[in-house]
C-alpha cells in the first residue's frame, strides 16, 4: 500500500513536469559565463523553446548554431524585435549595454527580463517604465535574483511577524573586480536585499575605506543599519552575511543558504535571567541547504532564486499565474540608494 502511494506520487510529479508546455517563443541577449552558469540551465530544465540567440561575435554566432541544435544565432537585435513568433527576450550582456538593449525590446512591445544592472541610473529607470507603459510589454523583470531565494523569502514573511525591528549588519566582501563598476555590477546585490527587507533608505554616514569599497549607516522606517560593502578580500572566501535583531530575538543570513534564529533572552524585573543561572543556547534552524540531497531544491541555482525568477518570468509571460517581486518600479529604491552614493 505504502509502495502504490509512492509510486503514485512519483508518476504524478512527473506527469506535472510533463505538462508544463509554452505557447510562445523566447530568445537570449548575451552568452556569457553567467548566462551559461546560471540562466541557460533553467532554460533548459523547463524546455523553454528558444529560437534565437544575439551574440556580438559572428564566429561565436556560427559555433552557437553547431553547440544547440535548432537555435537560430544571429548578431542583429532587430532578428528578434522583427519575429513576431518571440514574445519574451532575456537580456544578460555587457551591463553597459543594458539600457540601450532594454530600450529596444520595450519600445518593440515584447516582455524583457533584464540582468543586473538594467540601467546606470534611477532617471533611467524611469525611462524604461515609461517605455513599457507606452508600448504596453506585458511583462519587465530585472534579474536580482535574491529576492526568489527560499531564505530570503522566509526571512522578509518572518520580520513582518515581528513587533519591533532595531538593527541589522550586512557584509558584502569579495575580492578585486576590475572588470566593472563594482557598486552597479556587484553591491547592487545587498544594496536591493536591504531595500526589499527594510523598505526605502536614507543614508545617514558614509565612509569610503578604499577605492570601491564603504561602509554605510542606513535609515529605513523602521529600522536602521550598516552595510560593508568591499573588494577588499577573496573571491575565494567570499561573504555575504545579513544579522537582524528584533524584539523576539536575532536572525542571520547566510549566502541565501542558511537562515536561523536565535530567541532573545529572558528578562525579568530588567535583569537578565542568563546573569543569574546559564541557560541552554537555542537556535532554530528556518532555512539550511545541506548539499546532500541531488535535487533540484538542492541546486544552488534554486537555493539562490535562479529558477523561480525564471520561471516567474516565463509564467507571466505565458500569461499563467506567477508572483513577480522585481518589476521596473520595485528596483527604483535600490537605484536611488546608489545614485546617492
Amino acid at each position: 500500500m505504502i509502495q502504490q502511494l509512492i509510486n503514485r506520487y512519483k508518476r504524478m510529479r512527473t506527469e506535472r513536469y510533463l505538462n508544463e508546455t509554452f505557447r510562445y517563443q523566447y530568445a537570449f541577449v548575451g552568452m556569457g559565463q553567467h548566462s551559461l552558469t546560471n540562466l541557460y540551465p533553467v532554460l533548459h530544465y523547463l524546455q523553454v523553446p528558444l529560437k534565437y540567440i544575439c551574440v556580438t561575435s559572428e564566429r561565436k554566432a556560427r559555433l552557437i548554431e553547431r553547440k544547440f541544435k535548432g537555435i537560430k544565432a544571429t548578431t542583429r537585435l532587430d532578428d528578434i524585435l522583427n519575429d513576431e513568433d518571440v514574445k519574451g527576450v532575456l537580456v544578460a550582456a555587457s551591463p553597459n549595454a543594458h539600457f540601450s538593449i532594454a530600450s529596444r525590446v520595450l519600445q518593440s512591445g515584447k516582455s524583457l527580463f533584464i540582468e543586473k544592472p538594467p540601467c546606470q541610473s534611477a532617471a533611467q529607470l524611469r525611462e524604461l517604465i515609461a517605455m513599457q507603459q507606452a508600448s504596453g510589454s506585458r511583462v519587465a523583470m530585472v534579474g536580482l535574483q535574491q529576492r526568489y531565494a527560499p531564505a530570503v523569502q522566509m526571512l522578509k514573511a518572518r520580520l513582518k511577524g515581528e513587533r519591533h525591528l532595531f538593527n541589522y549588519d550586512l557584509h558584502y566582501l569579495t575580492g578585486a573586480y576590475p572588470e566593472g563598476d563594482a557598486l552597479l555590477d556587484l553591491y547592487i546585490h545587498p544594496l536591493d536585499l536591504a531595500t526589499w527587507l527594510f523598505g526605502k533608505a536614507e543614508i545617514v554616514s558614509y565612509l569610503e575605506i578604499d577605492e570601491h569599497s564603504y561602509i554605510l549607516m542606513l535609515r529605513h522606517q523602521h529600522i536602521v543599519g550598516t552595510i560593508e560593502l568591499s573588494t577588499c578580500h577573496s573571491w575565494q572566501n567570499a561573504q555575504q552575511s545579513l544579522t537582524v535583531h528584533t524584539h523576539s530575538g536575532t536572525y542571520r543570513l547566510n549566502q541565501c543558504e542558511e537562515l536561523s534564529f536565535v530567541p532573545k533572552r529572558p528578562v525579568i524585573a530588567g535583569i537578565p535571567v542568563e546573569k543569574i543561572r546559564p541557560l541552554r543556547q537555542s537556535v532554530e534552524y528556518l532555512y539550511r541547504h545541506d548539499g546532500f540531497s541531488p535535487i533540484l531544491a538542492g541546486n544552488t541555482i534554486y537555493t539562490q532564486g535562479f529558477f523561480q525568477e525564471i520561471t516567474t518570468f516565463v509564467n507571466a509571460v505565458e500569461g499563467k499565474p506567477a508572483n513577480i517581486l522585481t518589476n521596473l518600479q520595485s528596483i527604483e529604491p535600490t537605484l536611488k540608494l546608489i545614485d546617492n552614493i
